[in-house]
């Protein structure tokens, strides 16, 4: 029977980081599902929509449809579907753009503003609970761990992303 090589000094934070990773993906994982059956079940909606009213909500004038994809990372295919049964709901609204007649700028209504907030409300809440395991203190330190991440990748710009 052979013993086994302890791992080398530059190997173990590797496989601890390596771990981390793991952990943090089935976090993120779990966390994204209870949302998504959360907004099915109480609001019969979906991530993606509650992402596109999020980013609207920010936006009060409104977005043209290139800006609404950039501000969400997505492909403007992926936003046109949302964004045509939002409006189909009178939650948004389509306007032209003065001088560039291609481009449509989009926006909330304002029933669309106050069904947002209601789910932004619920969403904040089952967030609260998720992670209540986490005090305001632990959840200040973690933040910063991850900016620490992030930084050398966004700079200054990290809420950006």
């Amino acid at each position: 029977m052979t013993a086994k090589t302890p791992a080398s000094p530059q190997e173990l934070p590797s496989k601890d980081r390596l771990r981390l990773w793991l952990k943090i993906l089935k976090t993120v994982r779990f966390i994204e599902a209870e949302l998504r059956e959360n907004l099915r079940t109480e609001f019969q909606s979906t991530l993606p929509r509650f992402d596109v009213m999020a980013a609207l909500h920010r936006y009060p004038a409104g977005l043209k449809m290139g800006e609404l994809s950039g501000v969400l990372k997505v492909s403007n295919g992926n936003v046109t579907g949302i964004v045509d049964r939002l409006v189909d709901e009178g939650h948004v609204v389509r306007e032209s753009v003065p001088g560039d007649r291609r481009a449509a700028r989009v926006r909330l209504t304002s029933r669309g503003r106050d069904e947002f907030i209601v789910q932004a409300a619920a969403h904040e809440a089952w967030i609260n609970g998720l992670l209540q395991a986490v005090d305001s203190a632990q959840a200040d330190e973690i933040s910063l761990i991850f900016d620490q991440i992030l930084a050398p990748h966004f700079g200054q710009n990290l809420n950006d992303h």
